[in-house]
């Protein structure tokens, strides 16, 4: 299962993602801040960086857009070292750690990196033990991914790996049941128990589950639809349905 990143440098641009990065001890190499910003987030940036040694420089709006080209930077941007991935075993032994039943989100092939950051939000804001996500045909977690998840990158484990559908079978080997969406199942998403070791397959945003991870689930559900779209967005989708797992059990 192991699949680990190399370390190199990123970039995350707006206040609450850098924020986010420094509360949550991420690697950060410098922060670079627009000349002359101020606010109270940018207080709480100098005071979190200066507690951690870590250097602020502010530079001029000319070297500050050759820096990042995101629009909305707010004027904050920081270098930090790459997103570190995890084993799915670890994944497994946070579950295990918290003495809670297993709940882990398998994203196959989401291609959008606003998905990707609002699915990761959703994952840290439901208390879900971890994100799988394929090294291949999937958007990469850059500073756009981390900026929509609002800086929960930072707080969610998140395992890489090279075969979705291998890895279903070995998270069936350590007892977790597999639960993926398809318009023609015969259960809604409400109608399962979820009081059991979970992992939620989140399809593509255009064909959902490849055939193979469809064919690895223990159990298809189906979110009703009243209006003309036929799909849902992924992100919405998997919210709805990490948080009827949330409810079943409690």
């Amino acid at each position: 299962m192991r699949e680990k990143s190399k370390i190199t440098h990123n970039l995350i641009v707006g206040r609450n993602p850098v924020i986010e990065a420094l509360r949550a001890a991420t690697p950060i190499v410098k922060i670079f801040l627009l000349h002359g910003i101020r606010g109270g987030n940018i207080e709480t940036i100098y005071s979190l960086a200066k507690e951690r040694k870590i250097p602020c420089i502010e530079i001029n709006r000319n070297k500050f857009e050759e820096l990042t080209s995101d629009d909305v930077n707010q004027g904050v941007a920081a270098i930090i070292e790459e997103k570190k991935f995890v084993d799915v075993d670890d994944i497994l032994e946070i579950a295990l750690t918290k003495e809670e039943l297993p709940l882990i989100l398998i994203l196959d092939e989401i291609q959008d990196p606003q998905n990707l950051g609002a699915i990761i939000r959703t994952a840290e804001c439901a208390g879900v033990h971890g994100v799988i996500i394929p090294k291949h045909n999937a958007a990469p977690v850059t500073s756009t991914v981390t900026k929509a998840s609002a800086g929960a990158v930072e707080y969610v484990a998140m395992a890489r790996v090279t075969n979705i559908a291998q890895t279903i079978d070995e998270l069936k080997e350590n007892g977790v049941w597999i639960v993926g969406t398809d318009s023609s199942a015969d259960k809604k998403y409400t109608e399962l128990d979820y009081k059991i070791p979970l992992a939620l397959v989140v399809g593509s945003e255009g064909r959902g589950m490849r055939r193979l991870v469809k064919e690895k689930c223990d159990f298809l559900v189906k979110i009703p639809l009243f209006g003309k779209i036929e799909s849902l967005n992924a992100s919405v989708a998997a919210a709805l349905l990490v948080y009827e797992v949330v409810r079943k059990r409690k």
